[in-house]
């Protein structure tokens, strides 16, 4: 016996949820590539996903995921044997390293935990030790889905300053953009990059990367750059040389419905959304955790990222959760990774969400610790509703 018939809820870290203005947008012909509609196209995305990032600086469109986009980022600023100090929170930032490493850069890794937050204090620290600036680029992931964390892109800008470091500091904001603050230019981001398959509510398939002077100065020695990542030939005057080839027509299409979206509800007001219904999520879990063998895996409050909550579990294998739940009620949880299989299970509050769906989620977890007998304090759910009634009062 089942539930599960009816819409399918999607609560993983990405791909996320496309709404169906985005979806139709996609439903039309093709159109020509050298001029007319798509080059305006082309020219309005660029300035919006400046307006994302907020940032003054040159924003690039490329046909791939996200690591894609850590790739476009790293080729087009750095030079093989150059030293990249990784800031690790989670997954991601190790696997961006990993990809520069394959491309000929020397990898560090400042040791971080996956239950915190990178430390600015051992930032600066270990930048001060570099006194003959051996380090040319400093990575973070601003939101890591491996571990729920959020980091202090600011901080962590404050803490490079201190040490009155020149290294370029490169932000992943995959699973940040559109979900929480980013402000490059003010924060002193030299390169961020971003996909368009979670906060930006478009299917998966286009990498951002926008750079500021620094940047766009280390390209022009940089020799790890190749012809279809290269900024220089995407700055050209040719429409096609933006995509290094035939646009991905109907992918812009749909992030332009998505972007139109999310800049008419109001990016601050995105950010109250996902911010009300992490916390409504937060509230649900803290209750289920009274039974002791579920918890948060990042300790604090301040640091768990507002697109996703990482939830921890002892006794008993996640995956019997996250089974029940598929299968029987149609809600796809994201499972653990990065060692936390089994261990964990990941909710996603992200992109095109509200408080229905979140709500949803939570009463198919709750409803699946009640049928697999798995102990857990009662009225999850109810906490999550307290929560947001008294945040969106009538």
């Amino acid at each position: 016996m089942t539930v599960s018939n009816g819409r399918q809820f999607l609560s993983i870290p990405g791909p996320t949820n496309v709404p169906d203005a985005v979806l139709q947008a996609m439903m039309r012909p093709a159109v020509d590539i050298y001029s007319g509609p798509l080059v305006e196209l082309t020219d309005r995305l660029l300035t919006d996903l400046k307006s994302v990032f907020r940032t003054k600086g040159h924003t690039y469109i490329y046909a791939a995921n996200g690591h894609g986009g850590w790739e476009a980022a790293v080729s087009n600023v750095l030079s093989r044997g150059d030293h990249i100090l990784t800031l690790e929170s989670g997954r991601f930032a190790l696997g961006w390293a990993e990809m520069a490493k394959v491309m000929g850069a020397e990898i560090e890794v400042l040791k971080g935990e996956w239950h915190r937050a990178v430390d600015p204090a051992a930032v600066e620290a270990r930048l001060r030790a570099d006194s003959t600036h051996t380090i040319k680029a400093i990575m973070v992931v601003q939101i890591d889905t491996a571990s729920g964390v959020v980091n202090d892109i600011a901080a962590i800008r404050r803490a490079i300053d201190a040490a009155k470091h020149p290294a370029l500091y490169m932000v992943d904001c995959v699973a940040s953009l559109g979900c929480m603050p980013f402000e490059m230019d003010a924060w002193g981001v030299d390169v961020a990059m971003a996909g368009s398959q979670k906060g930006l509510m478009t299917p998966p398939g286009l990498a951002y990367v926008a750079s500021g002077p620094r940047a766009e100065a280390a390209h022009k020695s940089a020799n790890m750059r190749t012809h279809y990542w290269d900024w220089t030939f995407r700055q050209g005057p040719e429409h096609y040389q933006k995509y290094c080839g035939t646009p991905p027509e109907h992918l812009l299409f749909a992030q332009r419905a998505a972007l139109d979206m999310l800049l008419a509800e109001g990016l601050e007001a995105a950010f109250h959304r996902h911010r009300l219904l992490a916390r409504a999520t937060q509230a649900a879990v803290a209750k289920w955790s009274e039974g002791q063998v579920i918890s948060f895996n990042v300790r604090d409050p301040a640091q768990r990222a507002a697109s996703i909550t990482n939830v921890r579990v002892t006794g008993f294998d996640s995956s019997r959760l996250t089974n029940y739940t598929r299968d029987k009620c149609g809600v796809t949880l994201g499972l653990g990774i990065g060692g936390y299989e089994g261990r964990a299970f990941r909710i996603a509050h992200m992109g095109h969400t509200n408080a229905p769906m979140v709500l949803g989620t939570l009463g198919a977890i709750e409803m699946g610790l009640q049928a697999l007998n798995i102990p857990h304090g009662a009225g999850g759910v109810s906490a999550a509703v307290t929560c947001l009634a008294e945040a969106v009062p009538a």
